[in-house]
C-alpha cells in the first residue's frame, strides 16, 4: 500500500479532526530544564524531584529510543502503559456505535476489552490451527466502517510470530490501520516492523518496556507509526500522561543496554531448557514453538495441573478459556531458581 492508496483523514473521527488540542504551561515554554524562575503553572515551587510536571513530551527517553530503534523522534508516541496507546487509538479512529475492528483469537484480551468499553464492534477471526492469521477471511470480514486490524506477533498466548508475508498482505489490502502489537519481539528472531514504517502509512507498531526491559511497573508502551498518525495521537492523549519517576526510570534502563541484552539471553537459555523438559512430563501432550518470554503448553487436564502446581506454590496461568486452547497452561520463564523449583514440582507431579 502506498501513500496514494491509503487515506487517512478516512479513519479520523469527526470530533477529534476538528479538535483543538488542550495546551499546557510545559507545552507554552519548553526549555523548562534550563535555569529558569518558573512560575507559569501553578506548582509548589519548594524542591523534590517531582514538584514540576513532567515533560508532556518526554522528549529526552524519546531521542534515545529513537536512537536505539532507528525510529524519528515525531513518529513515536508513548503512554502509560501499551494499554493507554491502544485505547488512544481507538479514541482517535473508531466512532462509538458505527465503527468496527477485527481481532484474531487467540489473542491478547485488551483488544476486545477496549473495543467493548469504546462500544466498538469487535469482528473476531479464529487464527488458524497452527495460530497463523487467516488473510482471506480477515479481508472478507472488513468493511467500509472496519477501521483498526490488530496483530500480536509474537502472539499471547500462543507465543508464535505470525509469518512476515500474510502481515505484508494485509498490510497491502487492509483499507484501516494494521496494528501490530510487539510486546514480546525483544525474544524474537524476527525482525520488528517498525523497519517498514516508511513502506506502509497504515502500519502502527505498539511495543512495551514492560517485558523484555523489565519495567511493568512503572507501565510505559511505545506507539511507533507516521507523524501523522502520532500527531493525531498526540491531540487527544492527556498533557502529563507518563510521569516523571517512570520518564527517569525508562531512560536509566533504555541507557543500559547490555544489561537488557544480557537478561534477553538468560532468559531464552532458560526458555530452552524449560521446553525441553516439559516435553518430557508424561501428562504434557504438546509444547508450542515460543518467540516470547513464556511457553504455552497442552496438558491433559489443565485445571488438575493448574490446581496442583498452586499447592506447590506455583503459579502459572490456565488459558483453557482461550479459543484454540482447551487444556492448556501458559508458563512464563522465570529465574533459573524459580525455574528448577518448577521442574521440580513437575517431576513430583508425575
Amino acid at each position: 500500500m502506498t501513500a496514494t492508496t491509503f487515506n487517512l483523514e478516512r479513519l479520523i473521527r469527526a470530533n477529534v479532526a476538528q479538535l483543538k488540542p488542550y495546551s499546557s504551561a510545559r507545552d507554552e515554554f519548553k526549555d523548562f530544564h534550563e535555569d529558569m524562575v518558573f512560575l507559569d503553572a501553578n506548582e509548589n515551587p519548594f524542591e523534590n524531584g517531582v514538584n514540576r510536571y513532567p515533560d508532556p513530551q518526554q522528549l529526552t527517553l524519546k531521542q534515545h529510543l529513537s536512537s536505539l530503534k532507528r525510529v524519528p523522534v515525531d513518529q513515536i508516541l508513548l503512554g502509560n502503559g501499551s494499554d493507554e496507546v491502544l485505547d488512544l487509538l481507538f479514541r482517535a479512529f473508531c466512532e462509538p456505535k458505527q465503527d468496527n475492528v477485527i481481532t484474531l483469537p487467540p489473542t491478547y484480551g485488551m483488544y476486545g476489552v477496549l473495543a467493548a468499553t469504546n462500544d466498538i464492534a469487535n469482528r473476531e477471526v479464529l487464527l488458524s490451527e497452527d495460530f497463523q492469521p487467516q488473510v482471506a477471511k480477515i479481508l472478507d470480514q472488513a468493511d467500509h466502517q472496519t477501521k483498526m486490524l490488530f496483530l500480536c506477533s509474537p502472539n499471547n498466548p500462543t507465543a508464535n510470530s505470525f509469518k512476515a508475508d500474510a502481515i505484508e498482505v494485509l498490510l497491502q489490502n487492509f483499507k484501516g490501520l494494521v496494528v501490530v502489537d510487539e510486546a514480546y519481539i525483544d525474544f524474537s528472531p524476527e525482525e520488528s516492523w517498525t523497519t517498514k514504517l516508511q513502506q506502509y502509512p497504515n502500519l502502527v507498531v505498539t511495543q512495551t518496556l514492560s517485558k523484555a526491559y523489565g519495567l511493568a511497573g512503572i507501565r510505559l508502551g511505545i506507539c511507533y507509526a507516521s507523524a501523522a498518525i502520532i500527531s493525531i495521537l498526540n491531540k487527544i492523549k492527556p498533557p502529563y500522561n507518563v510521569n516523571e519517576l517512570t520518564q527517569k526510570r525508562a531512560l536509566e534502563r533504555v541507557l543500559d543496554d547490555e544489561k537488557v541484552q544480557g537478561e534477553i539471553s538468560t532468559i531464552l537459555k532458560e526458555r530452552d531448557v524449560l521446553s525441553k523438559v516439559l516435553l518430557q512430563v508424561n501428562f504434557v501432550k504438546k509444547v508450542y514453538p515460543s518467540e516470547a518470554n513464556f511457553i504455552l503448553a497442552k496438558v491433559d487436564d489443565a485445571n488438575k495441573r493448574y490446581d496442583q502446581l498452586i499447592k506447590k506454590g506455583i503459579v502459572v496461568r490456565n488459558r483453557s478459556t482461550q479459543a484454540l486452547c482447551e487444556n492448556t497452561l501458559r508458563f512464563t520463564v522465570g529465574t533459573t531458581t524459580e525455574n528448577e523449583k518448577l521442574i521440580t514440582a513437575l517431576k513430583e507431579l508425575v
